[in-house]
């Protein structure tokens, strides 16, 4: 039986991933905040293959499945096209400018598993262009997600999805400060699934003016929170489904977890399984990046 394809949009970045040896909250004044200046001097310096589609795409093909990735990468990106080439990753749909670079994200993460992301956009800042036709090529499809990438991007494949009536998963993450409230609505309203961290839901609540998470259900189908290391919580027609999180066997560093966790989500429904069982694969899978120097260093 022919597998039906998963969509997945979003960034292709390199990730320069750093580790700070203490606590970002000691050095951090409250009462200073609005005049910031802070230098960390980190231990580490290595640069892997990254970027929310790439990673998702990535463990999704540990999990035996064919992602399309609908992203942009730029001159330099030939290093990364033989890695997902290596791991059997189609790069059709990544579009190449080749005036510019790829993404590159800077990552400082402290002991207590907080990070702080500098985003240079370079590609990310230039659409890709999600057409409708594009999509038509690739039906039928079982779900999609639309994960942190350019803004007109994202918007543009979920106004895509709901005409031609495929599920997707809104993953609006580090996105959320740049999108306008009617183009987070937008994404959010209408998706099968919201998948979002505590920080992030805090944050959508604030832009959209909801007073509790309740409002925030109501406005989905699902929508999922997850919270580290104390698990995540799965809401659907008033009822909480507490997830626990996998205990990693060594925290070598927390980036590309939720990345991860939302692949195994993906599994699970592909599967036909309850929410209950999505969110225990989400979160196991979830485990492995943290285990690993890098987002896409782990395999099962």
């Amino acid at each position: 039986m022919t597998k039906k394809n998963i969509l997945i949009s979003g960034s292709i970045a390199y990730d320069k991933i750093m580790d700070f040896p203490g606590n970002f909250s000691d050095h951090i004044m409250p009462d200073k905040i609005h005049s910031l200046s802070v230098c960390f001097l980190v231990d580490n310096l290595k640069i892997n293959f990254g970027g929310t589609a790439g990673n998702i795409a990535y463990n999704l093909k540990l999990l035996k499945e064919n992602p399309v990735i609908f992203s942009q990468a730029g001159k330099d990106f030939l290093s990364y096209k033989k890695w997902l080439k290596k791991n059997k990753i189609s790069d059709k749909e990544i579009k190449i400018i080749n005036s510019k670079d790829t993404t590159s994200a800077h990552i400082i993460t402290d002991k207590k598993d907080n990070q702080i992301t500098a985003l240079h956009l370079e590609t990310m800042g230039i659409p890709r262009k999600i057409i409708e036709k594009l999509i038509k090529k690739y039906l039928p499809v079982s779900v999609a997600i639309v994960s942190p990438g350019n803004v007109d991007d994202m918007t543009q494949a979920v106004k895509i999805y709901q005409k031609l009536n495929i599920p997707y998963i809104a993953d609006p993450g580090q996105q959320i400060p740049v999108l306008k409230a009617n183009q987070l609505k937008l994404i959010i309203t209408g998706s099968k699934v919201l998948i979002v961290n505590d920080y992030e839901a805090s944050l959508i609540m604030k832009m959209l003016k909801y007073k509790n998470i309740s409002q925030l259900e109501k406005t989905v189908e699902t929508l999922v929170i997850t919270h580290g290391v104390q698990g995540s919580y799965i809401y659907n027609r008033n009822k909480v489904i507490k997830i626990k999180a996998h205990k990693a066997k060594k925290v070598v560093d927390p980036t590309g977890a939720g990345d991860a966790y939302r692949a195994g989500f993906i599994k699970g429904m592909i599967n036909g399984w309850d929410l209950k069982q999505c969110g225990e694969l989400a979160s196991k899978v979830a485990r492995y990046p943290v285990e690993h120097y890098g987002t896409q260093e782990h395999r099962f």
